[in-house]
């Protein structure tokens, strides 16, 4: 997730005149807004979230090009792998909600790029070491052993996933108090689990990234969008809290929060 950052969002230049956008127009806006897919560029001008170090759609396009074969898992609708400058001869993607599927097709199709959509929790519809190379940003939960079996041998895992703790400063300002950890998503326990399946693990790094919101409408996108940061969210269901961060941001410019990032690579033996 990027996107850039245009302070005072909630106000707007008309004819000269500074002209302040209420609360009730810029949830609409943000409630009525496509989400589908897995790109961000709706924010651009609204929020911005701070990159990671390490650069993984330049590390992913690297190891691309060197490898006859890869999977991008959970790819959302193909936008990492449609942007990579050079796609191996066998080059397959999987996504499991039919509408990220479609946008996939779409972008991907004209470059050869295979669609398999594949639900959460099923195995890869893949014969075993079928691929030199799995990769994967933000995938949904890694399924180490699935991803062992269709490495070749001497193959590599490469993928970027959401850290301990990612935007909990914003999903807590609805929910309330929430645990400092989310094992499910600590690195040395994901690890842990890829040497279990039989991958050495190479490379393991985390980032904690400045995330800023600049309007209430770029909230409510993100909660829409985002759907496990609150799963009952709703306007309506949280219209108070909404309200009371609208007032924040215009108070202070902007909602700050902190998401996490884990770089992993591993390989097979």
């Amino acid at each position: 997730m990027r996107f850039r950052l245009w302070r005072g969002q909630t106000a707007e230049r008309h004819r000269g005149e500074r002209v302040v956008r209420t609360f009730e127009e810029l949830v609409l806006e943000g409630s009525s807004a496509d989400v589908d897919g897995w790109g961000f560029g709706w924010l651009d001008g609204r929020a911005t979230e701070e990159r990671p170090p390490w650069g993984y759609a330049r590390l992913l396009a690297a190891r691309l090009a060197g490898v006859s074969s890869a999977v991008d898992v959970d790819t959302g609708g193909g936008e990492i792998i449609g942007g990579m400058p050079v796609l191996p001869p066998r080059m397959v993607v999987t996504e499991g909600w039919p509408p990220n599927a479609a946008r996939a097709r779409q972008l991907l199709g004209p470059r050869g790029v295979v669609v398999a959509e594949v639900a959460p929790g099923d195995p890869l519809p893949f014969a075993d070491r079928t691929f030199e190379l799995v990769s994967s940003r933000h995938p949904v939960r890694p399924d180490w052993p699935e991803i062992a079996r269709v490495l070749v041998p001497g193959g590599g895992y490469l993928a970027q996933h959401v850290g301990p703790a990612s935007a909990f400063e914003l999903i807590e300002w609805f929910l309330g108090p929430l645990p400092v950890t989310n094992l499910a998503r600590d690195p040395e326990s994901e690890a842990a689990a890829a040497r279990r399946a039989g991958l050495e693990v190479v490379d393991l790094r985390t980032a904690r990234c400045r995330m800023e919101f600049c309007d209430i409408g770029a909230v409510v996108w993100i909660l829409r969008k985002c759907v496990w940061w609150v799963p009952d969210f709703t306007v309506d269901r949280y219209r108070e809290r909404l309200r009371a961060l609208d007032a924040h941001i215009r108070e202070h410019g902007s909602f700050a929060a902190c998401s996490t990032r884990t770089l992993i690579e591993a390989r097979r033996g």
